[in-house]
């Protein structure tokens, strides 16, 4: 057959996402999925949708969801962005704030969400990935050179190491001709949010998830927050491509699980304590870990290989990701899951490392 067609297809090595098993009685510690359903309020907004007002299209400006998000973090709605996910904004942010005329690179980190090269090879963005310190820690100095813009998780992924909010200042007022986004997807269970320096710098776009602290992983809602002129033009290109990116349930749903603060604290902080107590059982096991500040733990054993625990782990129906890249190829990312998940992974772990 002639595929001469296929010079004109554009070419890019894909996003692998964390495995997705389908098992009765398997222990699913690989995507960072919080192990708690939403608030109760969720269920029922979502109850309370009417089939028949599916025939409408959702509110473009989602005021609501914008409202309540505002309210939550104490900004106005006009420094409020959603998307489909923060995959979604983090790829509208792309497109709107990495377009250097001169060519100079996006910067992020080595070891970060895999994501950012493949957005940057997606879009003909140009990009450097800066090596982390020795201890999987960034490095604010890196950052301070010419480029087209910055971005970097804060905790990182799939490290859990976190930055003060001073030293993404540094960062951030290093680079006043670029904007600098912060992808807080984790900040929520063990550090502070770079929020409170958003009046000082216009540059500063701050992006979170609906996906791991409010468990609404399948309902993909994600938002930024940010200077309103930054927020505009976000707009301008999303309504380019789609102005109606956010469905009704998400909507309502959304918004209801803003409202419920005390629920939201309530889990957050049970992933937490259990976080710390998992970062016990694994010292004793014989693994050693960067200080995670995630709801996720990058663990090495001082003896058994990571890929050998992988797959043992896997034959027995417990999913936990590994990275067989250099660098994290010894390595394996643990979601945090309930007392009950955790306890299983650490019998297995016994038998295994033993």
């Amino acid at each position: 057959m002639n595929d001469e067609w296929m010079r004109n297809v554009r070419s890019v090595e894909p996003y692998v996402p964390g495995e997705q098993p389908n098992e009765a009685d398997m222990v699913k510690l690989n995507t960072n999925e919080n192990p708690y359903p939403p608030s109760p309020e969720v269920g029922k907004a979502l109850a309370a949708l009417r089939a028949e007002d599916m025939r409408l299209y959702p509110d473009p400006l989602a005021t609501e969801l914008v409202q309540a998000i505002a309210d939550f973090y104490g900004v106005k709605p006009s420094q409020v962005f959603v998307g489909v996910g923060s995959d979604d904004v983090i790829a509208m942010s792309f497109l709107t704030f990495f377009n250097n005329p001169v060519g100079l690179p996006v910067l992020f980190p080595e070891i970060s969400y895999s994501f950012y090269d493949v957005w940057a090879e997606c879009f003909r963005i140009p990009y450097r990935m800066i090596k982390l310190e020795d201890d999987f820690s960034i490095n604010p100095s890196d950052y301070e050179q010419p480029n087209g813009g910055v971005i970097f998780p804060n905790p990182n992924a799939p490290t859990g190491l976190a930055m003060p909010v001073d030293t993404v200042e540094r960062i951030v007022r290093a680079n006043p001709k670029s904007v600098v986004i912060v992808d807080e997807a984790y900040v929520d269970f063990g550090t502070e949010s770079s929020l409170r320096l958003l009046p000082s710098y216009e540059n500063l776009l701050i992006v979170q998830t609906f996906s791991k602290s409010r468990s609404m992983a399948g309902m993909r809602i994600g938002f930024a927050i940010g200077n309103e002129k930054l927020i505009r033009c976000l707009y301008h290109v999303r309504n380019s491509f789609n102005s109606y990116t956010i469905s009704r349930a998400a909507l309502a749903a959304g918004t209801a699980a803003v409202k419920d603060r005390a629920y939201f604290d309530e889990t957050r902080k049970k992933i937490i304590e259990t976080r710390e107590w998992s970062k016990e059982e694994l010292t004793k096991l014989g693994f050693h870990f960067p200080d995670s500040k995630a709801n996720f733990i990058f663990a090495s054993h001082r003896s058994v290989p990571a890929g050998k625990i992988f797959e043992e782990l896997r034959d027995r129906h417990i999913y936990v990701r590994y990275f067989d890249k250099p660098g994290t190829d010894n390595y394996l990312r643990i979601t945090i899951g309930t007392k009950e998940q955790m306890t299983k992974l650490f019998d297995a772990l016994r038998e295994i490392c033993r």
